[in-house]
């Protein structure tokens, strides 16, 4: 029996700050419009628990100014371990609404604009998210923390389509919300009509038209990438080919202030460029904003000197800021605009510094009421039931692969080949058993080890699957068939298309690591002694982009696909491959390319195991690390 122990979020308010015991009441003048109307009490916070360097200078402000999200994958308690870089983003999700609110104070005060805009995939990624009891749907309640934001204008995410209870739910519940500001320019659904007819319809809204508090006319899009992973009943236009409809040329005819682009897409290497011309070739010199996502990495980039394409990180480990000054003569002078962007680092440093607040006036009335809100579901979803303690911390990239500090090692050698035998009538039967890297989300640190560091680790609920019978000699070419040149240069790309993004942040990682000189690296540098290991990012924009200075992350490389180790037997032995689901048209591929012997298809294909990809830690940590 597991014994119920407490947990980070019951250590939440040393780990990151929360409210502490001590209140300090406080008038309503002093805290921001939408708390003005209740009677409350603000609650003093503790300092964070570990020294956080603090931003390096003030942001600049424009005409228009943006908060961007994207990725954030349920991390809306931020992160909560006390090893670096974790603290560097362990606001949480009340934390950010107050720091909206306050930013929001200090746009009227300048008399400028101020959007707040996210760029999809808020499923599949903590326990808040994925944590649901059964019956439920993924991320329904961690999304009623989405709503109390004054979000502008929203884009779905890939992670919003794998299952289509969760894109209807998209649909009836969190779209209607918006009225009209949560998009889906080229991804649609399939529902009943009130007359039980099938319909397809947009989850959200094709685009939106809107004025900002200044007056100023925004025309703006939610696109998704060329996403081929998406469940039945749902469908995504190709981006190509959305640009050609008549409703997106009727859409852009006539000029507003500025376009707003917010999508799921990537904003380097990927088809922005395709809405971008679309609208250059009506409108020459409009503003162009866009807001990315997808990869999971900090990039900026100018398709001409009239706009600026920002792309703001994942699990809340970046709060994007993008600004513009528009042309002082109306008729304008065609000239380039002056844009800036900056990545912040999402902690209550951050925060209180950029709004000038104190930690004592820095808290909300709606900022406490989130945190309290997502603290209850945590409960409610009992995500403190501990499995076991891990004995060390193992890294998804901060480690060499294979080593023993390695979290695919641990998974691939010894996690998967223990919990897939569990029950499981197959067991004394040989295997060799294939996954993908990027079904790993996150590093796995020594300690107390719960359900949500389960689910934050790997939260999909993949299948694992099998072909019986698969001769060793043949079944041990398939994992260096998979990784290899060819292959994995084809795999890449439909890994791509189905979501899987690991490999692209983690080539970021490596570029990160690569530009900084090992004197830097080792922390040696008197300039930089003293700051923390984080994000250091190059991208093709003007100037620094990271409001908070680091040391870049150690980085080593490792395949995109992993495996148990091959069974000491003749090579003539028939064995079981086992594999996710996520990866089955990869791995028949790799077997009918390596054998002529037989052609292998989906008929070939069982079910190995009713244990799910996010339960495979839960089940050995309660054996291994008690």
């Amino acid at each position: 029996m597991v014994s119920l122990v407490m947990s980070r979020f019951a250590r939440l308010n040393i780990v990151v700050a929360l409210l502490s015991l001590i209140p300090t009441s406080y008038s309503c003048s002093d805290h921001p419009l939408e708390a003005r109307s209740h009677d409350h009490t603000l609650h003093r916070r503790l300092a964070p628990s570990v020294p956080l360097t603090p931003p390096s200078r003030q942001l600049e402000w424009g005409d228009i100014n943006v908060i961007h999200t994207t990725d954030s994958h349920g991390w809306l308690l931020g992160h909560q371990k006390t090893s670096f870089p974790e603290p560097n983003y362990s606001g949480d999700f009340g934390d950010f609404a107050s720091f909206v609110s306050h930013m929001k104070q200090i746009a009227e005060e300048r008399d400028v604009d101020l959007l707040l805009v996210d760029s999809g995939d808020l499923h599949d990624g903590t326990g808040l998210s994925d944590g649901y009891p059964p019956g439920g749907v993924d991320a329904h309640d961690s999304n009623e923390f989405i709503k109390q934001l004054p979000y502008d204008v929203l884009a779905i995410g890939n992670h919003e389509l794998y299952i289509y209870a969760n894109t209807l739910d998209m649909y009836q519940n969190f779209a209607p919300h918006f009225n009209g500001r949560y998009l889906s320019s080229n991804v649609n659904i399939t529902v009943a009509d009130a007359n039980g007819n099938l319909i397809t319809v947009p989850v959200g809204s094709r685009y939106t038209k809107f004025q900002t508090r200044k007056g100023r006319n925004v025309t703006a899009f939610g696109v998704l990438y060329d996403f081929t992973g998406n469940a039945h009943n749902t469908t995504v236009q190709k981006v190509e080919a959305m640009v050609n409809e008549t409703w997106f040329k009727e859409a852009i005819a006539e000029e507003p202030d500025f376009f707003l682009l917010v999508g799921h897409m990537p904003v380097s290497r990927d088809n922005w460029p395709y809405v971008f011309n679309a609208i250059r070739a009506v409108h020459p010199s409009t503003p162009i904003l866009i807001f990315g996502g997808h990869t999971h990495i900090r990039d900026c980039n100018q398709l001409d000197g009239r706009s600026m394409s920002l792309e703001s990180g994942r699990y809340m480990e970046t709060v994007g800021w993008m600004s513009v000054n528009l042309d002082k003569n109306k008729n304008k002078n065609q000239g380039n605009l002056t844009f800036s962007r900056r990545y912040l680092d999402p902690n209550r440093i951050t925060y209180e510094y950029h709004t000038h607040q104190q930690n004592k006036t820095f808290d909300t009335y709606l900022g406490q009421n989130i945190t309290k809100g997502l603290l209850d579901l945590a409960q409610r979803f009992d995500l403190a039931y501990q499995f076991g303690t891990a004995p060390q911390d193992y890294y998804l990239s901060r480690a060499p692969y294979p080593s023993n500090s390695s979290i695919l090692t641990e998974l691939a050698t010894t996690v998967l080949p223990y919990s897939l035998s569990v029950n499981n009538t197959r067991a004394n039967i040989p295997n060799i058993i294939i996954t993908n890297s990027g079904s790993q989300r996150f590093d796995l640190y020594a300690g107390p080890f719960d359900k949500n560091d389960q689910l934050t680790i790997s939260p999909f609920t993949d299948a694992f699957q099998y072909i019986a019978n698969v001769s060793l000699s043949v079944a041990k070419q398939v994992l260096p068939s998979l990784n290899g040149v060819t292959a994995a240069r084809r795999s890449l790309e439909a890994l791509y298309g189905r979501g899987d993004v690991e490999h692209i942040y983690r080539a970021w990682l490596e570029q990160m690591n690569r530009a900084s000189t090992l004197e830097e690296r080792d922390g040696q540098n008197t300039k930089n002694g003293s700051l923390t290991v984080g994000y250091v990012t190059q991208d093709s924009c003007p100037g620094v982009g990271d409001d908070t200075l680091h040391l870049p992350l150690p980085f080593y490389g490792s395949p995109s696909y992993i495996s148990s180790l091959a069974p000491n037997l003749p090579d003539n032995t028939t064995i079981d491959l086992v594999f996710v689901d996520f990866v089955a048209s990869d791995v028949i591929s790799a077997l009918n390319s390596l054998q002529t012997q037989k052609v292998y298809t989906t008929a070939d294909v069982g079910s190995y195991t009713p244990i799910l990809g996010n339960q495979v830690w839960g089940i050995y940590a309660q054996s291994a690390w008690n």
